[in-house]
């Protein structure tokens, strides 16, 4: 029972196929919307997983962004009763429930019938033990603050993360209401209540936080990532995919991919000012730009490709890909981890302000776009963009060199996890072996 949105219902349809994959005697119910079926309903998934829907919590949840207090009390309100309508009709009846964090009323649907469940956080573990520590921000005297006077102050006390900007934390949390702060609180507060804990995350990512986690929870904590399709990364393309015929003819690293993922955006100057920006730059790139290609086709200029979609992780696995500019997306992330590929990073809010922070201070994978002391609200110019693209794409330059080492050494982190033997291999198995074993 996914969250319903793009970056919550991925990584758990690939935990779904990859636990498939490893035990074919599984049946797996995958619970979506029904406006989220038409998205996802086409997707190939195995014989063994097949999908179920419940009505739509609001009229289009395409509007979240516009009323994200709105969506998320009807997720929390509208939600339970038809799951619960929907588990009492399967069969064969269900005897794990695998559910979003963000949906505590899963996790206390199983507890009314016996059946075990999973709380699946599909976000970094060290977000993760920001809420569940979000009490000392206040007594910190960092909830709620003014991020716009206060926002280079680091917070250094959260169990298992490192120093962060109060800027790079939820950007949300300056201006949360009473009523979605509840509902934080809610879901944290039944975690403990269900009977193991899942991280789309990889153990050498974030191996202190997932630790100190580990020694507070009684439950069992599973890391499982990258949960990428990365099964497809290595597909022969169809000859007739534009993008990539013409990325083969790029040389090696000379190619800038640009995303800014499928939910929240960028204001419209912004887009202007990194389109001229790339113009100046003359660096080549391929651009996601959904429902906005023909007007930036023309502020780019020539130098590079501006699609409506394009496969994600065979772009980044691409040879000619050198570089990733992001908002940050958890997803789109690892994926760029699974490729090797260092950042540049734009975060907007949610997590990836905290993301941005482990690319660029923790891993040291990446740069940011945005000067560390500017608002969230600045305007990145486009002589600024021109000058870093230029430089992160020189690949002559020293410190961008020692970046793309230490990407390649992420790169191999990464696929040693999933290997047989493996941090997340292992932890795979175990959960599956739990599930055998504790659930049948």
């Amino acid at each position: 029972m996914p969250y319903p949105g793009r970056g919550h219902i991925n990584p758990m349809m690939n935990l779904c196929k990859l636990l498939t994959s490893q035990k074919p005697d599984i049946l797996i119910t995958f619970v979506v919307t029904e406006e989220w079926l038409g998205f996802i309903g086409s997707e190939v998934t195995p014989d063994n997983i097949r999908l179920a829907t419940i009505p739509n919590v609001i009229p289009s949840e395409l509007v979240r962004a516009a009323d994200m207090d709105g969506f998320i009390d009807a997720i929390m309100t509208k939600m339970e009763a038809p799951f619960e309508r929907l588990m009492d009709r399967l069969e064969p009846p269900p005897c794990l429930i695998v559910a979003d964090t963000f949906l505590p009323w899963a996790v206390r649907a199983g507890n009314r019938r016996s059946i075990p469940a999973a709380s699946f956080w599909p976000m970094p573990a060290s977000l993760f033990s920001v809420f569940q520590h979000f009490d000392l921000l206040a007594q910190n005297g960092h909830y709620p603050v003014e991020l716009l006077e206060r926002g280079n102050e680091r917070v250094d006390y959260i169990p298992g993360v490192s120093s962060t900007r109060l800027a790079d934390l939820p950007h949300f949390m300056n201006r949360i209401s009473p009523r979605i702060l509840h509902h934080i609180h809610e879901d944290f507060s039944w975690v403990p209540k269900a009977q193991s804990l899942l991280f789309p995350s990889i153990y050498e990512l974030e191996s202190q936080v997932i630790d100190v986690l580990r020694s507070k929870f009684s439950l069992p904590i599973y890391t499982v990532g990258p949960l990428i399709p990365y099964g497809k990364s290595n597909d022969h393309p169809s000859a007739g995919i534009d993008y990539i015929r013409w990325l083969d003819s790029q040389p090696c690293s000379s190619v800038l991919y640009i995303s800014m993922g499928s939910f929240l955006s960028f204001s419209g100057a912004q887009m202007d000012e990194i389109a001229v920006g790339l113009r100046m730059s003359g660096v080549r790139f391929i651009w996601v730009a959904r429902g906005e290609t023909d007007r930036l086709k023309d502020a780019c200029g020539d130098m590079g490709l501006v699609v409506p979609w394009c496969e994600q992780l065979r772009v980044l696995c691409h040879s000619s890909v050198g570089g990733f500019l992001t908002h940050c997306g958890w997803n789109s992330v690892r994926e760029a981890v699974f490729a090797g590929v260092p950042f540049l990073t734009f975060p907007l809010l949610m997590d990836q302000g905290m993301v941005s922070n482990m690319i660029v201070e923790d891993w040291k994978v990446g740069w940011r776009l945005r000067k560390v002391e500017d608002r969230m609200d600045h305007l990145v110019t486009r002589e600024e963009i021109a000058g870093l693209a230029q430089k992160f794409m020189d690949l002559e330059d020293d410190e961008g060199r020692e970046m793309r080492r230490r990407a390649k050494e992420l790169k191999q982190i990464c696929h040693g996890a999933i290997d047989e033997g493996g941090s997340s291999q292992t932890n795979i198995s175990a959960f599956l072996r739990d599930i055998s074993q504790s659930y049948a």
